[in-house]
């Protein structure tokens, strides 16, 4: 029988793991268990009841959190030389275009988001193999393929994030940091839930949204009640 850590057990102590929680108090109660010295994430696991091997139940979108991710977000911003101005002034923290190509393709992956442009896709795409399997390849339905590249770097700045069903069927991402306020995670988990909503494949039977959890990065799952997400 595996033995039990003593933040685990700390955690049951304070906390009834098998209930099901509002959207606010299961973050508090994931404040609370939480044990870290560091400032860690708080993600949302949503269970959903379709077949992501079917295309017509593929869920996948983008979202602006209210009160952002809490993290410093490194952008790249692969653009022509006229663009190049316009993604440092709106924060990109790399911009240029052949230069970094050639720094990728050696390896370099630095940033955990790239912003291009469709006029440079013939030369990003053949970096598919090194960006695909990190998920940092530019895409169109995410908005970091686009013209207006100013506005892609602010908004993911800004806490937007984008998300993809994994092949278990589940969502996940995260919402924010330890440090936010149990309103704040509350808030920023709420946009998940109700961009999913909106997002439900008209092919989908059943149960559409089958569970929520939340939990931090070393703390364990907190159920949600999902009948009662604010």
């Amino acid at each position: 029988m595996a033995k039990i850590s003593k933040n685990r057990k700390a955690a049951l102590a304070k906390a009834d793991l098998t209930k099901e929680y509002s959207l606010t108090d299961a973050a508090a109660v994931v404040k609370e268990i939480t044990f870290t010295k560091f400032d860690a994430s708080v993600d949302i696991d949503v269970r959903l009841g379709v077949d992501p091997r079917k295309a017509d139940q593929m869920v996948r979108g983008i979202v602006t959190l209210p009160h952002g991710t809490g993290k410093e977000v490194k952008v790249l911003a692969l653009v022509t030389p006229d663009k190049e101005q316009e993604a440092k002034d709106a924060g990109a923290d790399y911009v240029g275009l052949d230069d970094y190509i050639q720094k990728i393709e050696k390896g370099w992956t630095d940033v955990d988001v790239i912003i291009t442009m469709p006029a440079v896709m013939a030369k990003v795409g053949r970096l598919g193999r090194i960006l695909g399997p990190r998920n940092l390849m530019p895409n169109p339905k995410s908005g970091t393929v686009t013209q207006d590249v100013a506005k892609a770097v602010k908004e993911v700045k800004a806490g937007k994030i984008d998300f993809k069903v994994d092949k278990t069927g589940i969502i996940h991402t995260s919402v924010g940091k330890v440090s936010f306020s149990a309103e704040q995670l509350a808030a920023n988990a709420n946009e998940v839930i109700q961009t999913l909503n909106r997002l439900k494949p008209s092919s989908a039977k059943g149960t559409y949204i089958k569970s929520i959890t939340l939990s931090s990065t070393m703390s364990p799952a907190v159920i949600v009640d999902k009948n009662a997400t604010i």
